[in-house]
């Protein structure tokens, strides 16, 4: 899916991580159509709040990355309660939950529906007790579906370097950029195949590897993702990029989509996280 259009499947990436994060946490699945988002970003600054009522909670502010925010039925909200940071099912289209115009300004994802939404005094059901959404293994699970995500807009952005050496004849320097390209999608497909069966020998985290896991796959595919970019852009130049719509859409969305990775920030914290992991330990993962 995330081959063909990124920001669809974006929104599908969201819902079906409501799906699990649902069961996980021992909440009854989605009803037939309806749609879900995670709306969990924390970035700095002022967001939402969560004042416990009579009758469950409810939800003031404001929260930012709101993927869907016109679209879907509900969402998994995190907030800050007076005993620290909870996750809440909200009803969207119940009143009091507001997207907030021009909040979205790149071009990149722009059809993913992403703006800034704010609350006010809007109803919500607590799922799980205080970080349970950052502290279940299925976080670290739902990261490297992310990636699977990035993943798929590479190939879909490498696709155009792919047809244009099939129309004709490459020359030595586009087909070196297509063979890289093709060697580092197949090692990200692999890394993210060894990931999945992983996680579904061993889907409560018992040994551990979860952190490490998501670390390894996501810094991987994000490198790829960057290296895609690059080597299409200077094999093909310009032309697709002012001439082909669907493709510097799929350019300007993967650009955007993989900025959720931090970067040196968990390329930093992977460093750590091994210096203190004893030899051999991490082998499996």
């Amino acid at each position: 899916m995330a081959e063909q259009d990124l920001s669809v499947a974006r929104l599908f990436e969201g819902h079906v991580d409501a799906v699990a994060i649902l069961a996980e946490l021992g909440f009854p699945a989605p009803a037939a159509g309806e749609r879900w988002g995670v709306w969990a970003a924390e970035p700095p600054g002022p967001g939402l709040t969560a004042t416990a009522t009579p009758g469950g909670w409810r939800l003031d502010g404001r929260k930012r990355y709101c993927s869907g925010a016109s679209s879907v039925t509900h969402a998994l909200v995190t907030a800050c309660a007076p005993d620290g940071r909870r996750l809440f099912r909200v009803a969207v289209g119940g009143g009091g939950c507001v997207p907030v115009p021009d909040t979205w300004q790149a071009i990149g994802m722009a059809g993913s529906d992403t703006p800034d939404v704010t609350f006010e005094a809007v109803a919500a059901e607590a799922v799980g007790g205080v970080e349970a959404y950052l502290r279940r293994p299925g976080f670290e699970h739902g990261g490297i579906g992310v990636a699977a995500c990035w993943y798929g807009g590479a190939r879909g952005v490498a696709n155009a370097l792919l047809d244009s050496a099939r129309r004709r004849e490459p020359g030595p320097h586009s087909a070196a950029h297509l063979g890289f390209a093709d060697i580092q999608l197949h090692a990200a497909r692999t890394v993210l195949e060894r990931a999945a069966d992983e996680i579904d020998a061993d889907p409560l985290d018992r040994e551990g590897g979860a952190r490490l896991r998501g670390l390894r796959a996501r810094g991987l595919v994000e490198e790829v993702c960057t290296g895609t970019l690059t080597r299409v852009g200077r094999a093909l130049g310009a032309e697709p990029l002012c001439h082909d719509l669907e493709h510097a859409t799929r350019v300007g969305d993967l650009t955007v989509y993989i900025r959720q990775h931090h970067a040196e920030r968990d390329l930093a914290e992977l460093g750590e996280l091994l210096a203190r992991t004893p030899a051999g330990a991490g082998e499996r993962s």
